[in-house]
């Protein structure tokens, strides 16, 4: 679809979150006339909720194993992190006034911490592109051939651009915007979608009364965390109805796995993750004579009560044998390899993030809908599943990016490098 330098192009971008935004940014470098809609009162709100505690753009660690983190969707989503890489990310961000640092764990925050001066540098340069916002706009269907429809304040609105590019989200955070409304929408077209599910969120366990009124809320710091031969060093939160926390949300995908397969997820849990079993058991060996099994082990290993107590709670609920009848060699094992079993995830309402989505058999190459012509779409909408720690945002604005490079060659304009650094 060629156009002249007077009419270069219309394209309508449906949502406000990352993915959009940056599409927003490409397509009006390249002159086009760019329209973003919104459902809320105001774009990027889910942006702002993920820096609350911190903005945590993307990650600091080798390409190549960052691309890893996106599992089986890898080798799709991973051409789209390499055209616009975490090392980009970090350029784009001092580009908006915002330099970035490496965090103790690899993580990579803007130095203000914060997503809203980020958020407001990069809608500063979008207005000055020409980029017009329209929010309380919620799409609820059509095209780009007969129209897209949506509701504006109760009223129907139709537009007809040129192409356009669906950046909804997930299921995470409804009141956010990110409802999932699309996926029906989307699927009475007959677009392939992988079921939304709830991912980065808090598991189910079956704790004991006990357990959960005394220990609920404490946290389980410098853990090791295995399940399924997948395995990482962080910590976890003692929650009423199981567990929750960095640890738990990096292994959202293997444990969703294990339910799927066996019905539960067995997470194994190493309370001494920088300690090997003969060095656990050395310290161990040391006789606690009158002293408590907890006071030993408090004095001993640094535990702390909770992880004392989920000791208790997994081996007095499995076997008859006291735990502090256990040898050293015996109580090393346990504490480098708690079984904890896993039924279930909490609900998408408590998610940070959703796997699933439209599925890669459904779009072409350059993230258009094959069904719906000029119909393109970015973000949590596809069908991938990452964790936390900067994959979900980098790979958010990546193939956004994409997609809007997608969109200008749909167009018929020539194609060219993203100056995301003014």
């Amino acid at each position: 679809m060629a156009q002249d330098q007077k009419n270069i192009g219309h394209v309508a971008i449906i949502g406000g979150g990352p993915a959009g935004l940056m599409a927003a940014l490409l397509l009006s470098q390249r002159g086009i006339k760019v329209d973003v809609y919104d459902s809320m009162p105001s774009v990027g709100r889910k942006f702002l909720i993920a820096g609350r505690g911190g903005l945590n753009l993307t990650h600091s660690e080798p390409l190549d194993r960052f691309i890893m983190r996106y599992g089986p969707a890898q080798d799709w989503i991973g051409p789209m992190i390499r055209a616009f890489s975490p090392a980009d990310m970090r350029q784009f961000a001092d580009g908006l006034g915002q330099p970035t640092f490496v965090g103790s764990s690899g993580r990579v925050f803007p130095q203000a911490f914060k997503a809203s001066p980020m958020l407001r540098a990069w809608l500063v340069r979008l207005i000055e592109s020409g980029v017009q916002f329209h929010p309380r706009h919620r799409w609820v269907g059509g095209d780009v051939v007969a129209g897209l429809n949506f509701l504006a304040d109760q009223k129907p609105v139709m537009v007809k651009p040129d192409a356009a590019l669906l950046a909804l989200g997930g299921a995470s955070w409804p009141r956010l915007g990110s409802t999932g409304d699309w996926v029906q929408i989307l699927a009475d077209r007959g677009v392939g979608i992988t079921p939304l599910v709830a991912s980065n969120c808090a598991v189910m366990v079956p704790w004991s009364g006990h357990f959960r009124d005394r220990f609920a809320g404490m946290p389980l710091k410098r853990i090791g965390l295995t399940v399924g031969g997948n395995s990482l060093h962080s910590e976890a939160i003692i929650t009423r109805t199981g567990l929750e926390g960095t640890g738990v949300y990096g292994l959202s995908g293997p444990i969703r796995a294990a339910i799927n397969r066996d019905g539960v997820a067995h997470l194994i849990i190493d309370l001494q993750p920088d300690r090997s079993i003969d060095d656990v058991s050395a310290l161990l060996l040391v006789g606690r004579g009158k002293q408590s099994l907890s006071s030993f082990l408090k004095r001993r290993l640094k535990l702390s009560p909770q992880a004392i107590g989920l000791c208790h709670e997994r081996f007095d609920q499995n076997t008859n044998l006291p735990l502090a009848d256990l040898s050293a060699i015996q109580l090393a094992h346990q504490l480098k390899a708690l079984v904890i079993p896993v039924t279930g995830f909490g609900g998408l309402d408590r998610a940070i993030s959703t796997a699933g989505g439209i599925t890669r058999a459904s779009l072409d190459d350059q993230l258009m809908i094959k069904s719906l012509p000029g119909m393109f779409v970015a973000g949590e909408m596809l069908d991938f599943d990452a964790p936390t720690g900067g994959y979900l945002l980098q790979a958010a604005i990546s193939t956004g990016l994409w997609a809007g490079q997608g969109i200008v060659k749909y167009l018929g304009l020539p194609s060219g490098p993203f100056n995301f650094t003014a």
